[in-house]
C-alpha cells in the first residue's frame, strides 16, 4: 500500500487530496496544527478511527517550524509520496507578518527536503509553488518565465521552488514544483476573494448582509476549479522523472468579472452591494496572472475541465445552499454532467469510509 504524506490536509488542496489519495487505495497520513478549536472541517466526513485496524487515514499534530520534528516524522512514517500543501497562504496578510510568512511559507520547504536528504527516506516530493512568483512578469507565464515577486507570500515561495530545484538537481531527490494559478471551490477559505464574494452573495440573497467591500478590482486572475488541479498535483509525481509544470487554465478573468458573474447567476445587481475599500489594497499589486500551461498538456495530458462561469455557478450553489436557500442549481448540474470521473473517486471514497466507519462522505 503506498503511503503518503500530506502537509496542510485540513486546508482546500490537502482535503481534495486526501479523497483523491484514499479512492486510490493510498494509505494517508495528515499534518494538522493544534488549536483551541476544531479546525479539521473540510476532512471530518473521511476522519477514520485510528484504533480501526482497516483505518487508512491518520493525522498528526505537528509544527513546520520545528526542524526535529519534521526529521521525527518522516523518518517514522517513511512515506512514498509527500504532498507540502501547508502554507501561510494569504497574500494580503503576508504583507502584514512576512518574517512569519517567510518561515512557514518558505523555510519549510527546505526542512522537508533536508529531512528527507538526512534520514535517506526515497521519497517523492510536491511542493506547492505558486503563480504569485511571477509577480510583474508579462504574462502569459510558462515554465521559462522569469520570475518578479511582488509580496511577501510569493518571495517565500520562490524560495522554496528554488530549494526544491536545488534538492532535486544536486542531491539527485525526485523533487517536484507544481506552479499552480489560481484554482477555487466551495472549500476556498473565507478570506480569500473568490469565497469571500460567493459568501457575500449567498449572505445578500438571504437578506443577511448589504455591502460587499474589495479592493483591487481590476486585477486579473487565471482561476480554475481545485479537485481538476489536485488531480495535476497527484499526476506530477507519477511521471518516470522529476520536472516542474505551470497548471492554470490559459483563461483570465478581472476580479471585477468575478463579481459580475457571481451577483448575475444569483439574480442580484453587483452594483448596488459592492464597495471598494482602501484597506484591502496591496502595497504591491500582481495585474496579470495567465497560464501558459502547453507542457502540462503534452506530457501529463492534462486539461481543465470546468469554465469559468462554471466555477462560479458551483461555489455561488453552494454558499446559498449553506444559507438554507433554493440556488439556481446549474453548479450542480455541471458536477454531474462535467466531473462523472470525479463523482466515481467521491464514490469510491464514499465506500472505503462507510467500511471503516459507516460515515458517508459529503
Amino acid at each position: 500500500m503506498t503511503r503518503a504524506l500530506i502537509t496542510g490536509i485540513t486546508g482546500q488542496d490537502g482535503s481534495y487530496m486526501a479523497e483523491l489519495l484514499l479512492s486510490k487505495g493510498y494509505e494517508v497520513h495528515g499534518i494538522i496544527r493544534r488549536a483551541s478549536s476544531i479546525n479539521t472541517q473540510r476532512i471530518d466526513h473521511i476522519y477514520q478511527d485510528p484504533n480501526n485496524p482497516d483505518a487508512r487515514l491518520f493525522l498528526h499534530y505537528g509544527d513546520l517550524a520545528s526542524t526535529e520534528w519534521m526529521m521525527d516524522v518522516i523518518y517514522r512514517l517513511v512515506p512514498d509520496e509527500i504532498y507540502h500543501l501547508a502554507a501561510q497562504s494569504h497574500v494580503q496578510v503576508s504583507f502584514q507578518i512576512p518574517e512569519y510568512t517567510g518561515d512557514i511559507t518558505g523555510i519549510a520547504t527546505t526542512r522537508i527536503l533536508e529531512a528527507m536528504r538526512r534520514s535517506g527516506v526515497n521519497a517523492r516530493f510536491y511542493q506547492a509553488s505558486s503563480s504569485e512568483m511571477f509577480g510583474a512578469a508579462p504574462a502569459p507565464q510558462s515554465e521559462s518565465t522569469a520570475f518578479i515577486p511582488r509580496s511577501p507570500y510569493a518571495a517565500a515561495k520562490l524560495n522554496a521552488y528554488w530549494m526544491t530545484r536545488i534538492y532535486r538537481e544536486g542531491y539527485g531527490l525526485f523533487c517536484c514544483n507544481g506552479i499552480l494559478f489560481n484554482h477555487e471551490s466551495p472549500r476556498r477559505g473565507e478570506t480569500f476573494v473568490t469565497r469571500k464574494i460567493t459568501q457575500a452573495v449567498a449572505r445578500i440573497a438571504a437578506g443577511r448582509q448589504e455591502h460587499l467591500y474589495l479592493g483591487n478590482l481590476d486585477a486579473v486572475r487565471d482561476w480554475g476549479y481545485a479537485p481538476e488541479y489536485v488531480e495535476a498535483m497527484w499526476t506530477i509525481l507519477q511521471q518516470a522523472e522529476p520536472a516542474d509544470f505551470v497548471i492554470g487554465t490559459g483563461e483570465a478573468h478581472s476580479v471585477r468579472e468575478f463579481v459580475i458573474e457571481a451577483f448575475r447567476y444569483a439574480g442580484l445587481d453587483w452594483s448596488r452591494h459592492v464597495k471598494v475599500a482602501e484597506r484591502y489594497m496591496r502595497p504591491l499589486e500582481v495585474q496579470y496572472l495567465l497560464a501558459d500551461a502547453r507542457k502540462a498538456r503534452e506530457q501529463l495530458r492534462w486539461e481543465p475541465r470546468v469554465t469559468f462561469s462554471e466555477l462560479v455557478a458551483i461555489m455561488v450553489d453552494a454558499d446559498m445552499e449553506s444559507m438554507g436557500l433554493e440556488p439556481p442549481g446549474e453548479g450542480k448540474r455541471i458536477l454531474e454532467a462535467r466531473l462523472g470521473h470525479w463523482h466515481q473517486w467521491r464514490n469510491s471514497v464514499t465506500k472505503a469510509v462507510q467500511a471503516v466507519t459507516g460515515r458517508a462522505s459529503q
